[in-house]
Order: structure tokens, then sequence, then C-alpha cells
């Protein structure tokens, strides 16, 4: 008997037991051993019509069953994104959101890779980062920061990236410019040029400033201020619109083959039991997790 995590309320998680279905054809089973936990993850419950509704969007473990019709094969170290149910020791899932763990990841990083870098990925591409552009990101030693100042130095695009002083280590390990976020921070960055600004935070901060030195709205970006963005005219992003669902799934291959050539780090900030959501959970919700958060089963 397998077990999974579920929401049972806007904001309550429990485990239950359930059993696994058998793989059909595309289908293959995944003995789970790491789970990633992601912000999704804990407020995509709070808009679901009806519960409990199954938690976790991506997973890394082994192949332990596999339908007709795919390539994977019992035994085969895998990850997968974008699944429904990722908390859980086991589960069934479509084959075509399944990729091969690149050796150099751990699996607790490898359940983390293709969420946060997928986001990455589209906001680099809605705003139309060009090499030899200077871009600001706000939030950039969070998951989607990191990957986000990864992604830019290999097109060539200079990264101004806001954290708190604590973090500058982070900003700096991958290759940006580390300015503290706070009072002062449009004197601190202006009267710099940015191409773009992208918003990994949400705060009246983060979109002001960015609203003050991108005069192209269409080269502004978030994925925390979907009101503002309403508001003031420039692009929200959310994995579960059509066009962002779209680009997204298109190059989770891509960001496995750079994590496999060792272009794409993912670290691992803390790992918990999977008994022990909850705790994962509440760090999430502080804000300040510190980087990715694992489950292990």
């Amino acid at each position: 008997m397998a077990v999974h995590w579920v929401a049972t309320g806007p904001s309550t998680f429990e485990q239950q037991s359930y059993d696994v279905p058998l793989p059909g054809p595309g289908e293959v089973t995944i003995d789970v051993l790491a789970a990633g936990v992601n912000p999704a993850d804990v407020k995509h419950p709070t808009r679901a019509q009806s519960f409990p509704v199954p938690v976790g969007y991506e997973v890394a473990g082994v192949v332990s069953a596999a339908g007709p019709d795919v390539s994977f094969t019992v035994g085969d170290e895998v990850l997968a994104f974008r699944v429904s149910g990722g908390w859980a020791s086991e589960l069934t899932v479509p084959a075509r959101d399944v990729f091969a763990k690149p050796a150099s990841l751990s699996f607790p990083a490898a359940a983390n890779l293709l969420l946060a870098g997928c986001t990455a990925a589209e906001m680099l591409h809605v705003v139309g980062a060009s090499p030899g552009e200077t871009v600001l990101v706000h939030g950039a030693s969070g998951a989607v920061g990191v990957s986000l100042l990864q992604q830019a130095a290999r097109i060539g695009v200079h990264v101004v990236g806001t954290a708190s002083p604590g973090r500058f280590d982070v900003v700096r390990r991958y290759g940006g410019e580390p300015v503290a976020h706070g009072d002062g921070l449009l004197g601190r960055l202006s009267p710099r040029p940015f191409a773009a600004a992208l918003d990994c935070v949400g705060t009246d901060e983060a979109v002001d400033t960015s609203l003050a030195l991108v005069p192209d709205r269409s080269r502004i970006a978030t994925i925390a201020a979907s009101a503002r963005a309403e508001t003031d005219g420039f692009a929200a992003l959310a994995g579960a619109k059509p066009a962002s669902k779209a680009y997204r799934d298109a190059v989770r291959a891509s960001l496995v083959a750079l994590a496999a050539a060792g272009g794409l780090d993912v670290p691992v900030a803390q790992t918990f039991p999977l008994a022990d959501a909850a705790s994962a959970v509440d760090l999430i919700r502080s804000g300040h997790p510190g980087g990715k958060l694992a489950l292990i089963p």
C-alpha cells in the first residue's frame, strides 16, 4: 500500500494510504525517492473546487513498472514533471512527463529541477532577453531566481539580482550582480539601463522599481504579482495558463539535457521525511525556505 499527501481543504493537508494503479499504455509507475516542494504545491489547493486534491508536481525515483509503448524499463532512474500527486511513495504517470535522471543530480535535486527551471526559461523567453543585455531579477537568490541566473548566463545576458545581503553569495555564485532589496532600491539601481525586469517576489517595491527602470512594459514579467500586472499592463505568467503550460512542457527535455551536461545546478536547502511534509509546508509558508526543499519517502 502506497501513501500520498492530499489537500483536504484550501490550507489543510493529510497523509493517506492509496492503491497505485497499474501502468497502462504510455504510462510508468515510479518508486518515488524524492518529491519536490514548491510554493505552487501550497497555493494551488486554495483554488480547488472540490477536495481532496493530490499534492506535488515533480518527483525523482526509479521505474518500478512500465506499460506498453514506453521507452523506460524497470530500474531506470527518472524524474517527472508535470505530475499530479507527487508527494507520494509511489505513483503512476504518463511516460511523456518522465525523463532520464541526470547522473550529476541527486534525487532531491532532480525532483526540483523542472518546475523552477521551466518557469525561469519562460520568463526569459517572454521578455526576449538577448545576448549582451542587462536584466533586473527581483528575488535572484530564490529557486526560480537561481535558475534564471544560470540560464541567463548561458545566453550571454547579465543579471543584476535583488536579494538580502546574507544571500549575496548565492547570486554571485551563479553569475549575477547582487543588490540589496528594501528602502532605496531604485536609487541603488539608477540610472543604469535595464533591457527587461523579471519579478519572482511580487512586492510593490519590485513592481514599482521595474516600471521605473524598464520603459517597455512588454519586457516586464512577474510570477507573483498578477493583480499589479493586470492593472499596470505587463505580463503575469502562471503554469496553469495554456500558453505557459505549452512553453514549459516544450522546454523540459532541453533543461534536463542542460543539467546532464553540468550546465544547470539545483541547490537543495533541506529535506524532510515524507511523513513530515507539514514541516516543509510551514517553511514554504514562511517565505524564507533558503533554497529548494524535498520530501524523502
